[in-house]
C-alpha cells in the first residue's frame, strides 16, 4: 500500500524536472500509441489518466488531431506543468482528481489512457471499474505499466542490507487482465517488453528516481533514515553485480487494452429498452 499523500507530494516537488527523467514514461508512451495504430478508434473525447506533464497527450493529439483531450492528474504542479506545454490551439483541460473517483459522467469518452499510473495503484478494482464507467461502449482503455520482474537487481540490493520495504512491487499481467474482466471491461488483451536501463553510478540512478517522482512511498517503508553506513552497503551490493561497473536494471513493461461495454446497472436496478415495450390495446 502506498500512502497518497506522499506520492503526490514527490510528483508535486517532480514536476520542473519530470520531463528531464522520464525516459521510462517516453519509451512506454511511445509502444502505447504503436499499439493503438491497428485499432479502428474514432476518439472525439480522451480521458489521460495520470496525465503527469501531458506527455501522452502531446502523442495523442498528433493522432486524434480533433479530439478534446482532458488531463487527470493526483499532482496539481504536474498539471500546471504539463498546461504550459499545451498548444495555444489544443482543445482540452485540466482536472486534479483521484483515477477511483473520476469526476464525469457516464460513457464520457472514446478512449481513456494510462502510461505508468498503474505501479501507483495499490488496488486497481475501483480504478478498473472507474474506467468502465466513463468508457462508452465500444471504447478503447489503454494502458502501459511494469511488471513484477521490473528493479528485481535492486530490490535484491536492500534485501542483502535489511528487511525493510524499499522497492514497489508490480501486479502480475494476468492479474490485471482478470481484473479488467470483473470490472465489466471487454477482451483484455495484454502483451510484455523488455527495457533494459543503464546507468554509470548509483548516485546517477537515484537522481533520477527523484527527478522522476519515483521514489518510496511505501507505507511501510522505513521511517527513519537509511544511514550512511547501510546505503553504501546496499550500493557496494549492487554495483558489485556488474564487472562493467555500469549499473544496469531490467524492466518488465506490460502493455495492455480492452473495451469499453457501456454503463452497468447497480444491484436491484433493470434498465429497460422503452422501444421494446408494446402498446396496450
Amino acid at each position: 500500500m502506498f500512502e497518497r499523500r506522499d506520492i503526490r507530494r514527490q510528483f508535486d516537488r517532480a514536476a520542473a524536472g519530470f520531463e528531464s527523467a522520464d525516459f521510462v514514461h517516453a519509451a512506454t508512451r511511445e509502444g502505447l500509441i504503436e499499439r493503438l495504430e491497428p485499432l479502428l478508434v474514432e476518439a472525439r473525447t480522451i480521458l489521460d489518466l495520470g496525465a503527469a506533464t501531458g506527455g501522452t497527450g502531446r502523442l495523442l493529439r498528433k493522432r486524434f488531431r480533433r479530439a478534446r483531450i482532458v488531463s487527470l492528474d493526483l499532482s496539481l504542479a504536474m498539471l500546471a506543468e504539463a498546461r504550459k506545454r499545451k498548444s495555444l490551439f489544443a482543445r482540452g483541460s485540466f482536472v486534479q482528481a483521484e483515477a477511483a473517483s473520476l469526476p464525469f459522467a457516464d460513457g464520457t469518452f472514446d478512449l481513456v489512457v494510462a502510461n505508468q499510473l498503474l505501479p501507483w495503484i495499490p488496488d486497481t478494482g475501483p480504478v478498473f471499474r472507474e474506467v468502465a464507467r466513463v468508457l462508452r461502449k465500444g471504447g478503447v482503455f489503454a494502458f502501459a505499466t511494469l511488471g513484477p520482474d521490473s528493479l528485481r537487481e535492486l530490490a535484491a540490493a536492500w534485501a542483502s542490507v535489511d528487511q525493510a520495504a524499499h522497492v514497489n512491487r508490480f501486479e502480475d499481467m494476468h492479474n490485471i487482465g482478470d481484473g479488467l474482466v470483473r470490472a465489466g471491461l471487454a477482451d483484455p488483451v495484454l502483451d510484455v517488453d523488455r527495457l533494459a536501463v543503464s546507468y554509470e553510478s548509483v548516485d546517477r540512478l537515484f537522481a533520477d528516481l527523484t527527478l522522476a517522482g519515483a521514489r518510496n512511498a511505501l507505507c511501510d517503508r522505513p521511517r527513519s533514515l537509511v544511514g550512511r553506513a547501510r546505503f553504501r552497503a546496499m550500493k557496494d551490493a549492487l554495483t558489485a553485480r556488474y564487472a562493467e561497473g555500469q549499473i544496469v536494471l531490467d524492466l518488465e513493461l506490460v502493455y495492455g487494452h480492452c473495451w469499453g461495454t457501456g454503463a452497468k446497472n447497480e444491484p436491484g436496478e433493470f434498465r429497460i429498452d422503452a422501444n421494446g415495450i408494446s402498446l396496450r390495446r
